[in-house]
């Protein structure tokens, strides 16, 4: 099981200062606890702000404690970040890749980008946000890493409306990903978010998801205990 920290910042209690030192140090307590992958998303930012909080995630990570086996199920020495809908700060900052929501640039045309202006750094990892199989059929097709499905449980919007596609869709999302080759679930993986908890996470598991994403689900509890549970480590 593959883990996803979305970060929001705000969601922390206390003033700006306070709010932006709890969100880093969560970066690094994930990073620590072998997370899979760090999405930045302070979506109020600035860009200036953005860049700023986008390095200091980034000196987090490099400077937090490395997991190693049998502590850490994730198969990557550190926890990759991916900085929301930026390619240019991401690559700016030394960032991993960049996390686009559904309306944004394709992962074609922000591959290209970064291909062009990061030198010799590598590719970039990109997931991309989806809401439908379609969604995920076509993020596969240009070319993005990995799909981030949502949202899966119901939760209450802003207006007071519900949302949640449940695990049905889920299932069917996860399976358009294999549509094409019996080990495309493999090669590109689908990350269930939306309304996860330590006890419905593994429902999405089971229903063809690669991993979990979650903002709560992180902020919310000790990541330590959070990893524990959720790949079956007591």
């Amino acid at each position: 099981m593959w883990l996803y920290y979305v970060t929001d910042r705000k969601q922390f209690p206390g003033g700006p200062a306070e709010q932006r030192r709890r969100v880093l140090d969560k970066i690094a307590e994930a990073t620590s606890c072998g997370v899979d992958f760090i999405q930045l998303r302070e979506k109020d930012l600035s860009p200036r702000e953005l860049e700023k909080l986008s390095r200091d995630a980034v000196a987090a990570i490099r400077e937090a404690p490395v997991p190693t086996p049998p502590a850490s199920h994730s198969a990557h020495p550190r926890s990759k970040l991916l900085i929301n809908s930026r390619v240019d700060i991401a690559i700016a900052v030394g960032a991993d890749g960049v996390h686009l929501p559904a309306d944004d640039l394709s992962p074609a045309e922000a591959r290209a980008i970064w291909d062009e202006a990061a030198g010799d750094r590598g590719p970039a990892v990109i997931g991309v946000s989806c809401h439908s199989a379609a969604d995920v059929r076509r993020a596969h097709g240009d070319g993005a890493d990995f799909a981030v499905f949502a949202p899966v449980f119901e939760k209450v919007t802003a207006s007071g409306k519900q949302t949640g596609s449940g695990l049905e869709a889920l299932r069917v999302a996860c399976e358009s990903a294999m549509s094409n080759s019996p080990t495309a679930r493999k090669a590109f993986p689908v990350f269930a978010l939306g309304g996860l908890t330590l006890d419905n996470a593994q429902s999405c598991i089971e229903a063809g998801a690669a991993g979990v994403a979650g903002i709560r689900l992180f902020q919310d509890h000790d990541v330590k205990t959070v990893v524990a549970r959720l790949i079956g480590r007591s």
